[in-house]
């Protein structure tokens, strides 16, 4: 079968990034000039491994908290069929 032919699996992008809190009892970051963002990932999976990496360097630091955003609901936030197992 041709590549043209295929049907491309949807894209369920999300965003991984972080930053030191100033308050560990809500989320407001430090200082937002220091964000870390690690990178846009195609799937859950690989975001939540790229979060687990990025946690693991910072893990002396406990004001420090990375975050998964699932970008994908952003863009279609009604779209029932992109729920995924988390």
């Amino acid at each position: 079968m041709s590549e043209q032919n295929e049907t491309p699996q949807k894209q369920l992008l999300h965003m991984v990034f972080g930053g030191e809190l100033s308050d560990l009892s809500k989320v407001h970051f430090r200082d937002l000039d220091k964000l870390d963002v690690v990178g846009i990932f195609p799937n859950y999976a690989t975001a939540f491994d790229a979060w687990k990496q990025a946690a693991h360097r910072t893990v002396d630091n406990a004001h420090m908290r990375y975050f998964i955003v699932h970008m994908h609901r952003l863009f279609d936030p009604v779209d029932e069929k992109d729920v995924e197992v988390e």
